[in-house]
C-alpha cells in the first residue's frame, strides 16, 4: 500500500511539473512592455476624469489611430457610470508626430 501511495505521489508530481509553463525572461519582458499608445491612454483617462468628474470609468478600449504626415489621432472609448446612468465617451487625441504636442482633445458621448 505504501509503495502504491509513493508511486502515485511521484506520478502526480512529475505530471504537474510537465504541464507547468516554463518561465523564460524573453517572454516575460515582452508581456511587460507597454503598447505604443499607453501614454495617450493615460491622458485620455485623465482628461475624461476632468471632463466628467462625477462619473467613474468602468471600462476602456483603444479603438485605433489615424496617422497623417504631420499628426496622429489616437481614438479611445471609455464607458462611464454616474449614479444610475451608464454611457460611452469617444475620445480623440490629436498630436504632432515630431513633438507629441497635443493639438486637440475631443469628447463625444454615445449610448452604446
Amino acid at each position: 500500500m505504501r509503495k502504491l501511495f509513493l508511486a502515485l505521489s511521484i506520478t502526480l508530481l512529475l505530471t504537474s511539473l510537465s504541464v507547468a509553463p516554463l518561465y523564460t525572461p524573453n517572454t516575460a519582458s515582452a508581456q511587460d512592455e507597454n503598447p505604443p499608445y499607453a501614454k495617450w491612454s493615460r491622458l485620455a483617462m485623465e482628461e475624461t476624469k476632468s471632463e466628467y468628474p462625477d462619473a467613474d470609468i468602468i471600462d476602456y478600449l483603444h479603438v485605433g489611430s489615424h496617422t497623417s504626415e504631420d499628426e496622429t489621432t489616437q481614438k479611445f472609448k471609455l464607458w462611464l457610470k454616474e449614479e444610475t446612468k451608464e454611457y460611452g465617451v469617444l475620445i480623440d487625441i490629436t498630436f504632432h508626430n515630431e513633438t507629441e504636442e497635443v493639438i486637440q482633445i475631443s469628447f463625444e458621448e454615445t449610448a452604446e
